[in-house]
């Protein structure tokens, strides 16, 4: 996440910053003058700045370093408990080597405003695929969700078997359920115009030819499981990257793509 104005007035208390605040930000206490603006624009972690509007308010120094220590503690039991999840998901995704598990989802800034799609696709026991693009100057949370899940699609058309996961009831609901009833009525509803009409007809009929081999699943999002915080992280990077086409998001540490700012 990026440093902005907003943000360090969250943390601000009495019109100050901690030591241990001003630690986090890369700067020494007292600060030199103008310290708010040459903060502005720094790459700040998830977990930093949380860290950052815990530490609001004026404490002595070791009640800062506690809650500090205090923090770490909680991440620390979080990270020990996500890593127990990651090992049962190893062990669920070799008992399934021949299914292609899909988690996809979509990002916007603003609705309408800028949006992408992202999606993180799982084989065996092989560490995630990442993809992301499909950036849209003008599209809506919508559209975004749909797009992720027509990729999806298409991904799964050549799997012998595959699993999609959305956090998208609308775009699970059009593809795979209400489109029936449009289609039986000339792709008509009562009320009014089917939004993302063509995306969705597309999406359907590729629904239609590889629904025996495929299921498509919802998800909670922003719930602990692992494709869907990775599916999102890429879908705010491809607005942050404006990437267009699908690309394969290059990494080596998955902790460090789940430390991207959310969506």
């Amino acid at each position: 996440m990026k440093i902005t104005e907003e943000f360090i007035e969250l943390g601000l208390h009495n019109g100050e910053l901690n030591k241990m605040q001003l630690a986090l930000l890369g700067e020494e206490f007292p600060p030199q003058v103008g310290w708010e603006s040459l903060l502005l624009g720094r790459e700040l972690s998830v977990s930093d700045g949380n860290l950052f509007l815990f530490l609001r308010g004026k404490f002595p120094l070791t009640v800062q370093k506690q809650i500090v220590k205090n923090y770490q503690l909680v991440a620390d039991f979080h990270k020990k408990k996500k890593s127990a999840q990651s090992s049962d998901r190893e062990a669920k995704l070799q008992t399934t080597a021949h299914t292609l598990v899909i988690y996809c989802d979509g990002a916007c800034q603003g609705n309408p405003g800028k949006a992408g799609s992202g999606l993180a696709l799982y084989h065996g026991a092989e560490k995630p695929t990442l993809l992301y693009g499909k950036y849209t100057a003008n599209g809506t949370n919508n559209t975004a969700e749909l797009y992720a899940l027509y990729k999806a699609l298409l991904l799964a058309k050549d799997a012998p078997k595959a699993e999609i996961y959305s956090d998208s009831k609308y775009s699970i609901d059009c593809i795979t359920t209400w489109a029936y009833g449009w289609k039986a009525k000339g792709w008509k509803k009562k009320g009014g115009e089917i939004k993302n009409l063509e995306l969705i007809k597309q999406a359907h009929i590729l629904y239609e030819s590889i629904k025996g081999h495929t299921t498509v699943k919802h998800v909670k999002a922003h719930s602990g499981i692992e494709g869907n915080e990775l599916a999102d992280r890429m879908a705010v990077q491809a607005i942050k990257d404006k990437v267009e086409e699908y690309k394969v998001y290059d990494y080596s540490d998955i902790n460090r793509v789940l430390s991207l700012s959310e969506g």
